[in-house]
Formats: structure tokens, sequence, C-alpha cells
């Protein structure tokens, strides 16, 4: 009987029939191990060093005894004897195992072999194993290595037959892995450059033509004025770029071609030094993980290149992920007659802007990647700002305190802790001032920190917009999105504030616009527009707004009150209850005496609503 040993992506054991084997997780290792030996066969104490280096060897030579036992019990069970066991040595019995591994010397064309070892590749070897020796690890960053030198030799085996459009991608995307993996591949990197492009039109190859050099990147002088000089950094503190397909919104055409666009601006940016660029089979993965945030952080990417599809055509962002911000965003038409003329233009205007915009905001990348402490606690934070319930701000709060003991002057922390006091002050509806000072005093520092940290005007905005100064209010958040023009969180936060600035029409505008750069909406954006429709006596979309929004109870108070106003009385009762449960002394008058609206009309609209409905 011949079993299967899967080490690329889950390590896993299974019989012919595809079953998987119960076998001990140290046993699949030490199989991996053994096959990946030249004789297949180490001494006891060679493999009990390799599982347990960290153990005294009188342990791991127990361990070792503890783990045969296990597994000569599962070789009775499978007749299947896999290992062939000695007192002084242990040997794998290779006629009774297939390995994913035997891919790598396999006899196929050098076009097939270079198919199958790309694929076999993208799934990493060992890839859920997390190594609990220092044997183990460098074993496994060892193979990886020897399998990124085999694909290498494959793929310049290859590349003299690749002739048609598949076969051209099948050694773009080995060629992207690479560089991915080793930037400073210099051969590679010249490979995908001359690589021969196709049109979707007519079929017709081409030569790539002239792409932005990311060797001299524009930096600012301190009179103000841009000039150049060659930044060449170390490979260690490459930011990550990862370009996610285009997700498609409803029955939508063209969406293999928008696909090939994407991978087209992949290769195009692998001409540039300064970034690594994520392969596209890792990024096809990441734009289909459900947790996709966890996945960025544990690949360490700094920028994602969001794209969608739909019939007004591809709408692209360029999000940097620590801050979460929106720093470039533009729409292109993808009809099908204009796309196959437009693919290269496309492809550089997204090529130069993404290089203009890392050499932006590359120095606050890397005031983030010095200090990993607080930015890991400065996430944990952002994770949990945004649920407006008084446990999840406070835990934020705490998380963002860490952040900043680690890094006293990391200004994203010194926002966030801004927002946790604007937050309390909201959900609380007790008029506490303290909670305003402290978080203009916060924002101030974020200021202070960073002069272009948008987030710190943001937040100063806000505060201002809190404290009754409408006019400063609008004046932050006007700067702020000035310096992030498609950042949806800070045209949300105008928006409000242009709410209360007495200009609903225009907060109504806004917000849509918010939500239509992030269309999964925060409850905060739908809560918004909810109050802006509730000015602009528009009741029903109101109520609507309030309905879409997952935790509806921060915006009970002006659903009861939109209910009200078009006389659903049952409605009106239901949602006043609940902001009543939540808030049992909420009292109208002291409510309306601290929330800040510029014009007297706005406030008489409010309070005729709450009255009506029971407040």
């Amino acid at each position: 009987m011949v079993l299967y040993l899967q080490t690329f992506g889950d390590l896993r054991l299974s019989d012919a029939d595809g079953n998987a084997i119960r076998y001990p997780a140290k046993g699949l290792v030490m199989v991996a191990y053994l096959f990946s030996r030249k004789t297949h066969e180490l001494s006891r104490h060679e493999l009990s060093e390799f599982l347990w280096a960290d153990a005294q060897a009188e342990l791991s030579g127990l361990n070792l005894r503890k783990l045969i036992s296990r597994i000569r019990q599962i070789d009775d069970d499978t007749n299947a004897a896999l290992l062939q066991i000695t007192s002084s040595s242990i040997r794998l019995n290779t006629k009774a195992l297939a390995v994913d591994l035997q891919t790598l010397d396999s006899s196929m064309p050098p076009l097939a072999r270079l198919q199958a070892i790309s694929d076999l590749l993208q799934r990493d070897f060992m890839a859920n194993v997390k190594p609990s020796t220092r044997s183990i690890d460098n074993w496994i960053t060892g193979e990886r290595r020897n399998h990124r030198l085999k694909l290498r030799e494959v793929l310049f085996d290859a590349l003299p037959h690749a002739k048609g459009n598949d076969e051209v991608r099948a050694i773009s995307t080995a060629g992207l892995y690479l560089l991915e993996k080793d930037p400073a591949d210099e051969e590679i990197r010249e490979m995908l450059r001359r690589l021969p492009g196709a049109d979707p039109a007519d079929g017709a190859r081409h030569e790539k033509v002239g792409r932005p050099k990311i060797d001299a990147l524009p930096l600012t002088r301190p009179d103000g004025l841009v000039h150049h000089e060659p930044v060449r950094p170390s490979p260690s503190v490459l930011p990550r770029v990862v370009l996610l397909p285009p997700v498609p919104q409803g029955h939508v055409a063209g969406l293999a071609i928008a696909n090939a666009l994407i991978e087209d601006v992949t290769i195009e940016l692998c001409a540039l030094r300064n970034i690594s660029i994520v392969a596209p089979h890792t990024a096809d993965q990441i734009r289909r993980d459900s947790d996709k945030a966890q996945v960025v952080v544990r690949h360490s990417i700094s920028y994602l290149l969001e794209t969608r599809l739909s019939t007004e055509g591809l709408y692209a962002q360029l999000i940097y992920f620590p801050t979460d911000e929106v720093i470039w965003a533009t729409r292109f038409t993808m009809t099908s007659d204009a796309l196959p003329t437009q693919r290269r233009l496309i492809a550089q205007r997204l090529t130069s802007s993404l290089v203009q915009e890392l050499a932006r905001n590359e120095q606050a990348r890397l005031n983030i990647e010095a200090n990993p402490q607080a930015y890991h606690s400065y996430l944990v934070g952002a994770s949990l700002v945004g649920k407006l319930t008084l446990p999840h701000i406070r835990r934020a709060r705490s998380a963002f305190k860490e952040a900043l003991r680690y890094n006293p002057n990391f200004s994203p922390a010194f926002a966030g802790l801004a927002r946790t006091y604007t937050s309390e002050w909201l959900v609380t509806a007790q008029g506490n001032e303290e909670l305003l000072r402290l978080a203009e005093s916060s924002a101030l520092k974020a200021i202070d920190g960073d002069s272009e940290f948008v987030g710190g005007y943001r937040e100063l905005g806000v505060t201002k917009l809190y404290r009754g100064d409408v006019d400063h209010s609008v004046s932050a958040l006007s700067l702020a999105e000035e310096l992030s023009p498609h950042f949806a969180d800070v045209i949300y936060s105008h928006a409000d504030t242009l709410v209360h600035a007495s200009r609903p029409e225009e907060a109504l505008s806004k917000i849509k616009k918010a939500i239509s750069l992030n269309p999964i909406s925060p409850d905060a954006y739908l809560w918004c527009a909810a109050g802006a429709s509730y000015f602009l006596e528009q009741y029903e979309a109101s109520i609507e707004y309030v309905e879409a929004m997952k935790d509806k109870a921060p915006a009970h108070r002006i659903a009861a009150a939109s209910c009200a106003m078009i006389g659903d009385r049952r409605r009106a009762q239901f949602y006043r209850q609940r902001a009543e449960a939540l808030n049992p002394v909420f009292d109208v008058e002291k409510w309306l005496s601290v929330v800040p609206f510029k014009e007297q009309w706005q406030k008489e609209l409010y309070r005729e609503g709450l009255l009506k409905a029971g407040f």
C-alpha cells in the first residue's frame, strides 16, 4: 500500500483513496525530513536532536521513543511499513510513499514542469508548520531556498519554449514569485521586463514600453522644492505592495481582461527597485480570504491596491494599510472596445501614481516599522475603536496607551486615543467636558508628531465639533480632506461636521461619496447619513439608513424621531424604548444644550422629533 505525503500547504498523510491518516505532527515532520535526506536514513540521536533540539539528550530520546511507539501502532493499522526502525537508526521506506516534492525532479517537458513546480511553490513548503526548534526552522528555510533555486533553473530552461499567451503568463507568474522572494534578483527582473506582452484585441506581441524609475524618487527639500537623488534601501526594509485582482459587482463582462490588466501592472512594477511586489497567486488568495486584514499583517504588507469592476468601469484605490488611509483612487473606462488600446496606458498610469504615493508616504512607513510593538498595539486598538460600545471603546483606549508606551511620539496612536474619548462622549450622551478636553489634547499631540498626518486633523475636527466650535471643526476637516482626498473615514467626519454646521445637503453628498469609496460601510457612515437625511426632512431615508446599520443602538434616538415625524408611533415607541434601555437618564433639553448645531432651526427640528417620539 502506497501512502501520499503532502508537504506544500497543509502537511498531511493520506492513503491511496485520499483519506487522511491521523499521524502525529512530529511524525510527519520526521517523515518529510527523512525524505529530504539523500540516504533517507538517520540515526536515532540525529533525529531526536532535530525534533527536540532544546531538550536535554535524555528527554529528547524519551520523546522519540514515545513517537516511535505511536507510529508503529498506526503502521500496524494501515498495513504500511512507512519506517524501518532499528535500535540505532530510522530509515524511510520510499517504496511505500509518494511525496509532492517528487514534482521538483520530474522528467516532464520544460513548460509543463515549470507550471507544476510553480503551482507547488505557491502553496509554500510546510506552510502551516510552526517550527518548535531552531533546527526545524533552519531546515524549512533551507529547503524553501533550494526549491526556489530549482524553480529558477527550470524557469530559464522553459523560457525559450514560451510562445503563446498562456505560456508567457506561466513564465511571468513564476518570475514574479521569485522576485517577490528576492527583490535583488536583477536577472529575473530584467527577464520580466523583456517578456513580450499580448494585446487581447489582436493577439499581437510587443515589447513593454517605458516605466517610471523608482531609483530616483522625488524628495522634498527644506525649501519645499522637489529634487531627485538615488534611493536604494536594503531589501529587508522594502515596502511590500499587493495588487488585488478586481471583485465583480453584479454580472459584469470583462472580468478576465480586468484580471489580466492587474497582472500586467504587477509585472510593470517589478521594474521598480524600492518596493517588493506580492505575486499574483498570493494576491488572489488574499482577495478571497475572509479575514483579509489578518493575512495582510501576516505577510507584512504596507500597501494594497484594491480594485472593483462594475458597469461604470474599473475602480482602483491605493490603501496605506497601517493607518487605513486611501492615498489615491481613480476610475477607468473598461468598455470592451476601449480596453485593449488603453490597457498599457492604464498600467503605466497606475504604476506612475503608485511610485509617487510610495515616495510621499515612505517616511511614515519607516517610522512605523521601526517600532513593531507600538504598531501591533495600535492595530489592536484600531480593530476595536470602530465598535461603538463602551467596553470596546475602553479596550481600544488601553491598546493605544500601550502603543504610546512603546513609542511616545506615535501620531496614529494619539489620534486613536482622541477617537476613544469623543466616542465615549457620544455614546454616554452625558456632555462630559473632560472627555473632550482629553480628545483635543491627544489630537494636537498627533499633529505635533506629524504635521501632515491626516488622522490628527481629522480627530481635531471631530473634537472641535463636539466642543461647539463648528467653524474650526470644518476648517480642520477640510484640511484633512485636502491632505487625503480619497480617505473615506475623513470624508465621513467632514460630512458629520457639515451636518452640525447646518449644511445637511452638502453633508449628505459627502457621506454618499464616503460610502462609494467604502461600500461595505461602517455603521458610523450610515448614522451620519441618517442624521443628514433627518435635517433635510427626508425621514423615510433616515430610517432606511438606520435599518441598514449592523448595530442600530447608537442611532435609536434619530430613528425614533424620524418615525415620529412621519406619524409612525408604533415604530417610534419601539426605538425610544431601546434608547431608554441603553441610557435611562437621557434628558432631551440637557442633550440639546451640549449637541453643537450652528443654527437654531436644527435644534428645534430635533427637539420636535424627540418630543413626538415620547422622550
